[in-house]
């Protein structure tokens, strides 16, 4: 860890809050936005011992920090945390909007329940937490949302119709918002991730690995860091003048 106190001296400190925070691509998110000086709040469903874990880390290397237990697919739980989290840190300065699944079933077998839970964990979460985040950032005329997409979302997936459209619909939200946010000062873009090497990835063979990396101009797996330091970087002043954009951190696979 950097200097925290150091980082911080000359301004004030912003708020990041990340969902989806104790998955792979959330968790790199934390490390990167807390080495860099924020403040961080972690929304989570399910992974209650992995978001108190990071919490715990982070409050004992003086990151300010706090982890928020929510349904992000309910409207209302979704409004209650977000009360909870602008009491706790009084603004959000980034939204990073990282929750969601995946599924790989053939187009016949997706069911009408696959189908909604993965529009509702993809897609509404964002909808949801855009909508109780967004009235404090238009209020101050000021903020960030980058929101997690993937490369599938940019030119689809066999066995993977329900998420390669809930990503397409990530991409099209994220490209619309922007144009409506401009003039309030607050950004909106969308990092669509490669093949990266997650803990759902760690079930593959090295047979289907090496075919993987062989469809990659780098010829290896991205790592959840690289997919944070982009996150970071439209988060930060040096993106001030990027929005509506998709940012592919893919190895080239996707051009």
């Amino acid at each position: 860890m950097k200097d925290l106190q150091m980082i911080r001296e000359g301004k004030m400190s912003e708020t990041v809050l990340i969902t989806g925070g104790a998955g792979g691509i959330g968790s790199a998110c934390i490390k990167a936005f807390a080495e860099s000086g924020y403040r961080v709040a972690i929304a989570y469903k399910d992974s209650e011992s992995e978001a108190n874990m990071l919490t715990k880390t982070l409050l004992n290397e003086g990151v300010d920090a706090a982890a928020f237990k929510a349904d992000l697919c309910d409207y209302q739980d979704t409004g209650r945390m977000a009360a909870e989290v602008l009491e706790r840190f009084g603004r959000v300065d980034v939204l990073v909007n990282n929750a969601g699944i995946a599924q790989i079933k053939m187009f016949t077998d997706i069911s009408e329940s696959d189908w909604d839970i993965m529009m509702d964990t993809n897609v509404k979460s964002i909808f949801n937490c855009c909508k109780h985040f967004l009235p404090q950032m238009i209020s101050r005329k000021s903020g960030r949302i980058v929101n997690i997409s993937s490369m599938w979302g940019q030119q689809g997936a066999s066995c993977e119709v329900h998420y390669s459209a809930s990503k397409a619909a990530i991409i099209g939200f994220t490209k619309a918002l922007a144009k409506e946010l401009g003039l309030s000062g607050i950004t909106v873009n969308c990092v669509a991730p490669g093949v990266i090497d997650t803990i759902m990835n760690s079930e593959l063979t090295e047979e289907d690995r090496a075919l993987l990396c062989d469809d990659i101009p780098l010829n290896r797996f991205g790592t959840t860091s690289e997919v944070a330091e982009s996150i970071l970087f439209l988060a930060s002043p040096r993106a001030s003048y990027i929005t509506g954009q998709v940012i592919g951190v893919n190895g080239g696979m996707v051009v």
